[in-house]
């Protein structure tokens, strides 16, 4: 090859690098989604300073060819934090660099007080913990996002996605540890459609548990992005993304786990002509993607931002799903992600067969189901002439959907056919914490340790939903049967069908009409249809008190009171808070932690909302005895039968709809249509 040539050649490659950069410039990294979890710390905190420590140092070690760094800061204290960063296996030094600096700045203002996030961008992933993570193979949380277009054959379709993604995970695990593994793949479709496929894992991790984890991603693929023509699932641990156009720069395949590429033989006889003739028309169709690429990322960003806000269920336009993809991921905005054919739900479930109901309740029934792929799921049936009706269900559907913690139940999916209202959750075979609360012989499987973990969970999810989570929402409906359990007894709040989203800026709302469970609702509420996050503050009280004493508030009887909330004061006035202890527990518990756990819960449930604590406050509370508890005042609802001297205030009769999970033996919903 002359000199010429290769200078010709040079200066095409060249232009392109520019035109490239020049649109990569053109808009900063934008985060697809964050999760801020688990306990949390003071700004003051040694724990903060390693934290600020790990953020700084993360985004200094961004040099050369670096796509992957893990590092430990504070190690020498009692608090260290641990740290990684990874950037795709195909972006450049400069745009992994980019990426890993928003990503930081991002996390430090998204969650700045929680001692476990991880956040994803296209180009890179950012996560931290207080616990060590590296060469440990995470696959919750995570996140899925697709491309909103159908595709044509898509029995095929899906067949050819899992097939090939199938063995380009295997190939791109096969390498040994601390080697990067990262590989993408080009199958054709259709005579005029490619595949294109892309795999990841953080190479810190065993070929196992690398081929395991993009496995795990790989299957969750049809249930999110089934007959679409793009999707991905994002894991901590890995990640993994088809489409039918080339998302990712260049082709990097990794070669079979065995063999040798082959060589070449002799010297090339192609002529200057030829290479000019070939190099400068592909550079031509290059440079003209490159900059409709560019374009049309402009346009889609300009008409993201002039649109009006519309229904929850507008479909996006291509484009914008990815290149707007934290929009989508934040907001649901649509819900073919999530949507489940009646007839795949009506055959994983034997037809709605008795066999497979694991109960039924005031909207509906549950049954246990079992998809093609082996995954069991929860499907809620709701009855027809349900109360709850469509926008009831489309609130639930994207609110759940938004909110991923680890004390959230996880929906997977919903169908609505006609008349048909379906959700489909995670399955947990533990059933409620009502199922072994208030059962005399399953209660003595909850000793304290395991109620003073449940009732933590509990206090962390709520706090996610009113100050983590990207909208602030109000359950409105909290009670012990709509706490789930998993299989190692950690509390999951489910149930989202009457919670509200309050603005950034509001504190309180009133309700169109009240709804709740008699006995969980917070007195302004239930006479006044005045809801706030102190309105949730009550109801965790409450379900506080029933964890500890085994007890039902609403059912509850004595010889002195007739609610549990009432024999809890009593007994708290009187210096025998212990009294209140589920006597099934027998000597297996901490008497500090029991008190306080009731100290708690009777801040809770004051009369006054102002005088509530935050969750954040609880949390605290819970955590550490270094906090000093201020003395309760009198709860709300408060009737007493044997001390006339005592005030009592008596209740309005607040009726209320519940959406009881219908495995749950909770009492009946009761409606009432207007507030009081």
């Amino acid at each position: 090859m002359t000199s010429f040539n290769l200078s010709m050649i040079l200066a095409l490659l060249s232009m392109l690098g520019f035109l490239g950069l020049t649109c990569t410039h053109a808009a900063d990294p934008v985060p697809l989604y964050h999760f801020c979890e688990n306990s949390t710390f003071s700004q003051n905190s040694l724990y903060n300073s390693s934290l600020n420590s790990l953020l700084s140092y993360l985004s200094s070690n961004v040099t050369g060819n670096i796509e992957f760094y893990n590092t430990t800061s504070g190690q020498n204290t009692s608090d260290p934090v641990y740290g990684l960063f990874l950037c795709r296996g195909d972006v450049t030094s400069q745009m992994c660099r980019a990426c890993v600096a928003a990503a930081t700045k991002e996390l430090a203002a998204k969650c700045s007080r929680e001692k476990t996030a991880v956040i994803w961008y296209d180009e890179c992933m950012i996560r931290y913990s207080n616990e060590s993570i590296f060469s440990t193979v995470a696959v919750r949380p995570r996140i899925h996002l697709l491309n909103t277009q159908n595709i044509t054959e898509q029995d095929r379709f899906n067949r050819l996605v899992n097939t090939t993604m199938t063995d380009l995970a295997s190939r791109a695990s096969n390498f040994p540890t601390g080697v990067k593994k990262f590989g993408t793949n080009q199958t054709k479709f259709s005579e005029f459609q490619n595949l294109y496929s892309l795999v990841q894992c953080t190479p810190d991790l065993s070929s196992a548990d690398c081929n395991w984890c993009l496995q795990t991603a790989i299957n969750r693929l049809p249930i999110c992005c089934g007959g679409k023509q793009g999707g991905r699932a994002l894991f901590p641990s890995c990640n993994v993304r088809y489409e039918l156009y080339p998302f990712y720069t260049g082709a990097s395949t990794p070669p079979p786990p065995t063999g040798s590429a082959p060589g070449s033989k002799g010297k090339s006889k192609i002529s200057a002509v030829t290479i000019v003739a070939i190099v400068a028309p592909i550079a031509a169709a290059v440079m003209l993607l490159v900059l409709s690429y560019c374009f049309l990322t402009r346009r889609a960003a300009r008409k993201k931002l002039n649109e009006e806000k519309g229904s929850s269920f507008k479909k996006p336009d291509h484009v914008l799903t990815y290149n707007a993809a934290n929009e989508i991921a934040k907001e649901i905005a649509t819900a073919d992600c999530l949507q489940f054919d009646f007839g795949t739900i009506e055959a994983a479930t034997n037809k709605f067969s008795n066999d497979n109901k694991l109960g039924s309740g005031g909207f509906g029934e549950v049954y246990k189901a079992t998809l093609p792929t082996g995954q069991e799921i929860a499907v809620k049936r709701l009855w027809r002439s349900s109360g709850q009706g469509a926008e009831q269900f489309k609130n639930e559907v994207v609110l759940a959907a938004k909110l991923q913690h680890k004390n959230l139940t996880e929906l997977l999916g919903f169908c609505l056919e006609g008349e048909e209202k379906i959700l489909i959750y995670e399955f947990l075979p533990n059933k409620g914490l009502d199922y072994f609360l208030y059962d005399p012989k399953r209660q003595r499987q909850l000793d304290w340790s395991k109620r003073y973990k449940i009732m933590g969970g509990v206090a962390r999810g709520i706090q996610y939903l009113h100050e983590d989570s990207q909208v602030k929402i109000i359950h409105r409906d909290l009670k012990v049967s709509s706490i789930l359990l998993d299989t190692d007894m950690n509390p999951k709040i489910s149930d989202f069908g009457m919670a509200r989203i309050l603005e950034a800026d509001q504190d309180q709302n009133d309700a169109s009409r009240t709804v709740g469970t008699y006995g969980y609702m917070a007195p302004e509420y239930a006479m006044h249809g005045e809801f706030s996050a102190k309105s949730d503050v009550y109801s965790f009280g409450v379900i506080v008190l029933e964890i500890i004493s085994g007890k039902k508030n609403s059912s509850f009887e004595s010889e002195q009171v007739d609610d549990l909330l009432s024999y809890a004061w009593i007994h708290w006035r009187d210096g025998s808070p212990l009294k209140l202890l589920d006597p099934t527990m027998g000597d297996s518990y901490s008497k500090e932690e029991v008190i306080r756990c009731i100290h708690i819960a009777l801040l809770c449930v004051q009369k006054d909302p102002a005088d509530r604590p935050t969750m954040a406050s609880v949390v605290l509370m819970l955590n550490s005895y270094s906090v000093t508890l201020p003395s309760p005042q009198q709860p709300a609802f408060f009737l007493s039968r044997t001390d006339p001297n005592i005030p009592t205030m008596g209740m309005e009769s607040a009726q209320s709809i519940g959406m009881t999970m219908p495995w749950s033996v909770d009492d009946a919903p009761i409606t009432e249509p207007h507030p009081r």
